[in-house]
């Protein structure tokens, strides 16, 4: 496991630069995309270097590691919309090459995950160490799943809505056993608290309590961190 640690702008940079050279190498790679708003500096780069350098995206393939149950695809904060809005829509990618869990068949997902391997995967972390939306206790063989949102997440995430009332209690997520399954797996952690599970994941043992520390078994994982995330290693 690499430690990156820096500064955000440069880790956005960073993070996006490993993008923009596998996609320049591979036209056809499989990119697993996070949503929230650990990625967003990732994904403006992305747009900057498209607008700038003309990167072809028309025959990438991608899939997001989960979406919310109780909204519709159009509801403006349902990941579908974030996605367009915060990338789809500033690039030449073909919307047909992106995925979402299927809210109607989840296992369908793990089924489309294995013909397509994900290349390169972009990870976030919750202050409770749940990876996608796999909370705390989650087995680490699971596959795409529904979930019940731990209160944690639900207030993690209360300020993309006008209020906690308003955050779904319930989501489809890509399972630990799936993102698992990547070629290539990038963790970006910004703030001091997300610190602890990554104290946990670095420092502890495997565990079910902190779904971060699957990726203790897989080779090829880089953890980009600030200053502040990186606070109690």
């Amino acid at each position: 496991m690499k430690i990156v640690i820096n500064e955000k702008h440069e880790i956005n940079k960073l993070v996006s630069n490993e993008i923009i050279r596998l996609v320049k190498s591979n036209p056809k790679a499989v990119l697993g995309l996070a949503t929230g708003g650990t990625p967003l500096g990732v994904y403006e780069e992305l747009i900057k270097d498209h607008q700038e350098n003309q990167t072809d995206y028309s025959q990438v393939i991608t899939f997001n590691l989960d979406e919310y149950y109780d909204l519709e695809p159009t509801h403006k904060e349902s990941y579908h919309t974030y996605m367009n809005d915060n990338l789809f829509s500033k690039i030449n990618i073909n919307l047909d090459n992106t995925h979402f869990p299927d809210l109607n068949n989840p296992e369908s997902y793990t089924n489309l995950l294995e013909q397509h391997r994900v290349d390169f995967q972009i990870l976030g972390v919750g202050s409770n160490g749940h990876i996608g939306f796999n909370e705390p206790g989650t087995p680490f063989e699971s596959i795409t799943h529904y979930v019940t949102l731990a209160e944690s997440t639900r207030k993690d995430n209360a300020r993309f809505f006008n209020s906690i009332d308003e955050v779904p209690t319930k989501a489809v997520t890509m399972g630990l056993n799936d993102i698992i399954k990547s070629k290539r797996i990038v963790l970006i952690a910004f703030g001091a608290n997300k610190a602890q599970a990554i104290k946990q994941l670095v420092d502890g043992a495997e565990s079910e309590n902190w779904p971060v520390t699957i990726l203790k078994r897989h080779p090829y994982v880089t953890l980009y961190l600030d200053k502040e995330a990186a606070s109690l290693l």
